[in-house]
């Protein structure tokens, strides 16, 4: 990768950077390989070396005739079935920030995920569409920029989530809060199914976003595929361009979480007979994701509560003596509830080792909490923890290794561990419902580290 002019630490690349970073080393030199395969799970460094290189097309070509390792995704735990709609959704008073020559408005593909009937024959859905499985795993998808799989290794199309196409709301849901959620960057809306899905069976409806053309690829009506277009011309290694193109992506991540918002009251009334509660509505993400999280609650009072799952609050720059530009919700903070998810990876976990997080802290009034998972990678809030281990038994490893990808917690203790603690949080915080979870460490998930 060509070096920036001001290196960037792992704290500056492990949120909004990883994918930046990784998206920038397939049209950049290599790094020595010792320093990229440390960097390969958290900036993608390595797997797109990996994805560029031509060892690493021919055994996926190779494969691409045999079968391919497949994964499943864990049951959800609540007691309900779920359901999943799919809507396309046009922005008319914006014209589309990342190609306004080809999409004069901006158009953005959202999922449902809600209680669903009991017994429906409904089929399931898939975790990805057939067209974005397949550019997913290919050498400009995320699995290859922000994961570090070679190309054609695995079959992502095969494996399914948990929930039923278009089946009914369930009959007794009234009145369900809603939770948003927003993917890293690069990544799809259905790169954390896992842990939607399990929302949605505990009595959520969980509406999951897409940020086209930031996504390394979105499946429009009629098998139309946008792909990501963040870029003009090559990435940006200049300091200033790059903290530019973090700022007008976050701006880009908050309009569409607003214009979502905008238009749930009529997709409420059309589809769900209006069960959905708008009066309690919360956000969730991972990295860029868990940004987009704090800075959409900071700047629009219908989000309740949120959850910044390994999300910086920052952006690329020389404001402070290491380097980060603080967004308004670090330097303002909130007066709502903010629950911080950190990591084992570097410049994560505690807040105070994040400048970010530390300015945020400081300045919310509102109440706030950080936990930290022992053993994992910025990836183990995402399905890669549950799916990776499972390829990487068939012979379809990170190229950075499975332990740089999602470090080595347990995969089934990292998923009830975040599964428990969003759960918990929405519960306190939209339903009333509080489990004193969240008052300290707990006996429960000694793997989760409480700071105070």
């Amino acid at each position: 990768m060509t070096a920036v002019p001001r290196p960037l630490t792992h704290a500056r690349r492990h949120v909004l950077v990883t994918g930046l970073a990784a998206t920038a080393a397939l049209a950049a030199s290599a790094v020595p390989s010792a320093a990229a395969g440390r960097r390969a799970a958290r900036t993608g460094s390595g797997s797109a070396r990996t994805a560029a290189s031509g060892s690493a097309r021919t055994a996926g070509t190779a494969k691409a005739h045999a079968a391919l390792p497949t994964a499943r995704l864990p049951r959800p735990t609540g007691p309900f079935d779920v359901g999943s709609t799919t809507f396309h959704l046009v922005d008319r008073t914006r014209t589309d920030p990342w190609a306004p020559e080809s999409s004069p408005y901006r158009e953005l593909m959202v999922s449902v995920r809600y209680p669903a009937a009991p017994g429906g024959h409904e089929p399931r859905v898939p975790q990805m569409s057939a067209a974005a499985a397949a550019h997913f795993g290919g050498p400009e998808g995320a699995a290859a920029l922000n994961l570090g799989m070679a190309p054609g290794t695995a079959d992502w199309g095969a494996t399914l989530s948990h929930a039923r196409r278009d089946a009914p709301v369930h009959p007794r849901a009234r009145r369900l809060p809603v939770v948003l959620y927003s993917p890293g960057l690069g990544d799809p809306r259905t790169w954390n199914t896992a842990l939607v899905d399990d929302l949605a069976s505990r009595g959520y409806a969980v509406v999951t976003i897409d940020h086209t053309y930031e996504a390394t690829e979105v499946e429009f009506p009629g098998g139309r595929l946008a792909t990501m277009r963040i870029f003009d011309g090559a990435p940006p290694t200049d300091p200033d361009a790059v903290s530019a193109l973090l700022r007008k992506v976050v701006a880009v991540r908050v309009a569409d979480t607003r214009f979502v918002l905008d238009r749930l009251p009529g997709l409420n009334r059309t589809r769900f007979e209006d069960v959905l509660d708008l009066r309690r509505v919360g956000m969730f993400g991972h990295s860029a994701g868990g940004f987009t999280a704090a800075q959409a609650m900071h700047d629009d009072r219908r989000i309740r509560a949120g959850v910044n799952m390994d999300g910086q609050m920052d952006y690329v720059g020389g404001e402070l003596p290491d380097g980060t530009r603080l967004s308004t919700v670090a330097l303002e903070g909130l007066e709502r509830p903010l629950l911080l998810m950190g990591t084992e990876g570097g410049g994560s976990g505690d807040y105070r080792q994040q400048p970010s997080w530390a300015a945020f802290w400081r300045n919310t009034p509102g109440w706030k909490a950080n936990v930290t998972l022992t053993g994992s990678r910025h990836a183990s809030y995402t399905d890669a923890q549950v799916l990776l281990p499972q390829l990487a038994r068939q012979g379809a490893e990170p190229g950075g290794g499975l332990t740089a990808a999602v470090g080595t917690v347990r995969p089934d203790r990292a998923a009830a561990s975040a599964r428990t603690y969003v759960t918990s949080f929405f519960g306190r915080w939209l339903r009333g419902h509080d489990d004193h979870l969240l008052d300290g460490p707990s006996v429960r998930f000694p793997e989760m580290v409480f700071t105070r």
